[in-house]
């Protein structure tokens, strides 16, 4: 594994502080061989961690943009996508605010997070990929959270992405807890929950100015998603020995818990508040791929679907799943490896 930040000198050109830099990476490998790097690198001013792994380097290339915010997906990577890196290669990055990104840079509790800030953030880690792996795109990949900060990053720099797969795809702000608030009602009423039928009802319908009303909705869904969804195997979230250090896990905590509150804000008014990705426009010149799970009560199908309806790109499909809900399972896992492999990859010629 080659800690490519730390070791000095390979980096030519590297990031300045404005959103639309470059880095001149110099390319890691050629097309047949494979790569493994683990390192910071430096972006917007401060050094996020990124991972690249992938058996061949020819293989067509996948950003993936993790949920939260504040989850990165990097400590659980090899259980969840290891087998994709024989068809792809996987740039992985903690973002702002999170994981070994955080860790590295403690004072960033002292400042705010904006979409604006995080979409240029993600921009230049594309631009990061594409010279370091020698490509001319990227397929971006984003999940919940990861959704939404995804499509600004199109939204920003589209000519950096062939393709967009999103799962749990969170649309805007109103539209996704409307819905949410009113589904978790009619299921804790048709389930007789006096309990949570209380803590809704004490919350009131959104928008919500409480900073804990996301989080105690959220644990109630999750319990209603769990009776109709396959589960995730506990070993998917066992940490592995690099991430597995008592320092490590504090500062992802802390990071998840600065993270949340940025996205949800003191009086309601966080990130998640101005997340509205129709008035980004829904004209796209990628091909979008939409994957849902039939059971999520967070970034509901009605929702879901109805921006999908709107949008125009190239080639677009909505797939639906079965017992999948929100958070990641198998059946979620499988599906979004089947669309890259079968339906996206053959679209890219990079």
């Amino acid at each position: 594994m080659n800690n490519w930040l730390i070791a000095a000198g390979l980096i030519a050109g590297l990031l300045t502080s404005a959103p639309s830099a470059a880095v001149h990476a110099p390319a890691a490998c050629k097309p047949g061989t494979e790569i493994s790097e683990e390192g910071f690198v430096p972006i917007d001013g401060i050094e996020q961690w990124v991972t690249i792994h992938g058996a061949n380097c020819a293989n067509p290339v996948v950003l993936m943009v993790h949920g939260g915010p504040g989850n990165p997906s990097t400590p659980f990577a090899e259980k969840l996508y290891g087998p994709w890196e024989k068809d792809f290669t996987l740039v992985q990055w903690d973002q702002r605010g999170s994981g070994k990104t955080f860790a590295q840079n403690p004072d960033t509790a002292n400042s705010s997070l904006t979409m604006a800030l995080m979409a240029r953030d993600g921009v230049d880690v594309a631009t990061y990929a594409t010279h370091r792996l020698a490509k001319r795109q990227v397929i971006l990949f984003g999940g919940s959270w990861g959704s939404a900060l995804a499509v600004n990053m199109l939204k920003l720099r589209p000519e950096l992405f062939s393709a967009y797969q999103g799962t749990s795809q969170l649309v805007e702000y109103h539209a996704n807890q409307d819905a949410t608030y009113k589904r978790a009602l009619e299921l804790t009423r048709a389930a007789g929950d006096n309990k949570a039928i209380a803590s809704l009802k004490a919350l009131g319908a959104p928008p919500w100015e409480n900073p804990r009303a996301f989080g105690i909705v959220r644990r109630i869904t999750r319990r209603y998603e769990a009776k109709a969804t396959q589960p995730a195997p506990d070993s998917w979230w066992q940490y592995p020995s690099q991430y597995g250090t008592a320092a490590y896990q504090a500062a992802y905590t802390a990071g998840e818990d600065y993270s949340y509150m940025q996205f949800v804000g003191m009086r309601g008014d966080g990130m998640l508040s101005r997340i509205d990705l129709p008035a980004l426009g829904t004209t796209f010149p990628m091909p979008i791929f939409i994957i849902q799970g039939k059971e999520d009560l967070l970034t509901m199908p009605v929702v879901t679907k109805a921006y999908f309806d709107r949008i125009q790109a190239p080639t677009k499909k909505y797939i639906v799943l079965d017992k999948v809900g929100h958070d990641p399972n198998p059946l979620m896992i499988d599906a979004q490896f089947k669309v890259l492999k079968t339906q996206i990859a053959p679209l890219i010629h990079d």
